[in-house]
């Protein structure tokens, strides 16, 4: 049975092989730009990732929590929402 996250914990180790991979290019002394672009195409996989579980959240946690009728998991989930926001925008 496929897990929701399956997709996503794959495009995580993607970006563990890519991090380990920068490491090692700084250890060989590597052109600063050829390890900034590297450091790049990581924060582009992790803003899709992102993006990717926040759609997963909203299409199974919020939507639960509206279905569900509870006022207060509403009230939690997007109150969740706000707060990740806020953290984003810093």
């Amino acid at each position: 049975m496929e897990h929701k996250f399956d997709k996503e914990i794959a495009r995580m180790r993607r970006i563990e092989g890519q991090a380990r991979g920068i490491a090692r290019m700084m250890e060989e002394g590597r052109y600063c730009i050829d390890i900034l672009q590297q450091i790049a195409a990581i924060d582009a996989a992790l803003r899709s990732a992102r993006s990717q579980v926040l759609k997963l959240h909203a299409a199974h946690c919020v939507e639960d929590a509206i279905a569900s009728g509870d006022q207060a998991e509403q009230k939690q989930k997007f109150a969740e929402l706000v707060a990740l926001f806020e953290k984003q925008g810093r």
